[in-house]
């Protein structure tokens, strides 16, 4: 057996896992060596606008995978992806206010739907382990801490707002092999826009993070900020949109795109012919 027929028989294990509701925990550390994405999906009346948006935020906002108007099926991104199902949880959002989570989205969806994928910063986090560079939220299995910040954003349409970034402790002496590894996967949100003082960017205690998990503030280590994609949950708030579903932070849609590509690509069924 092949290393990707091993790797497709792990990730079938842990999608039907998550389509069951049996797996409903975080994502980080899973499906080694492939995109992990962060969700968006809104009526079609919003979709060119937030695809405007991505497009002129790609550091938080890094568009792999956009889903045909009311087909559920993310097909560029893996066999069998239902991004009804497929996700361990979903926020929904209605006029702007976080109304609640679910497992499963079945019931919501409608024709006029619209799934958007962004790449996750839970993709180079391998790359940061294999280099010898711990990754705590990974260590002691908690969801990584997200804070808004004072960065703006590029505006589209009723979309605005400040960025939200992802924090991870880095040694000190290893920084800037940290932000030299995380460059390599731009489709998982590039290099850091922030190293060091949190206050610079409108953080006033990294151990409130405003979604996450609290993680340990050692000496000799150094606050590093990637942008985040839930950037999009704060911009939603802000655009009030009548109904709007994406990812429960931290609880990823897993894909099989390589983790090292550069920009988003179209995958084959099991025959070789584009689906």
């Amino acid at each position: 057996m092949t290393s990707y027929q091993s790797f497709r028989r792990e990730i079938e294990a842990l999608r039907q896992a998550i389509r069951r509701g049996e797996y409903t925990s975080h994502t980080a550390g899973l499906a080694r060596g492939y995109l992990q994405a962060n969700i968006v999906i809104a009526s079609v009346e919003f979709a060119l606008d937030f695809m405007r948006y991505c497009q002129r935020n790609p550091k938080p906002c890094p568009l792999i995978g956009v889903s045909d108007t009311g087909n559920p099926k993310m097909w560029t991104l893996g066999a069998d992806i239902d991004i009804r199902t497929d996700i361990p949880s979903y926020n929904i959002f209605r006029d702007g206010e976080l109304a609640g989570t679910a497992t499963d989205i079945a019931d919501l969806w409608a024709d006029d739907l619209v799934a958007f994928a962004l790449g996750c910063s839970f993709t180079f986090e391998h790359a940061l382990l294999e280099a010898g560079i711990d990754v705590s939220h990974i260590t002691n299995d908690t969801t990584v801490p997200m804070f808004r910040t004072n960065i703006p954003t590029v505006p589209a349409g009723p979309f605005r707002g400040d960025m939200v970034v992802s924090m991870r402790m880095i040694p000190s002496q290893r920084v800037g092999e940290a932000i030299a590894i995380s460059r390599r996967y731009p489709l998982a949100h590039g290099s850091p826009v922030h190293v060091g003082n949190p206050e610079a960017i409108g953080i006033v205690d990294v151990r409130r993070p405003d979604w996450g998990d609290p993680v340990p503030v050692p000496p000799a280590h150094t606050p590093v900020f990637w942008a985040c994609g839930v950037t999009p949950q704060a911009v939603i708030r802000n655009a009030r949109l009548p109904m709007c579903i994406t990812h429960k932070p931290g609880h990823m849609l897993i894909t099989e795109v390589p983790d090292d590509a550069e920009v988003p690509v179209v995958l084959k069924n099991k025959q070789g012919e584009l689906r």
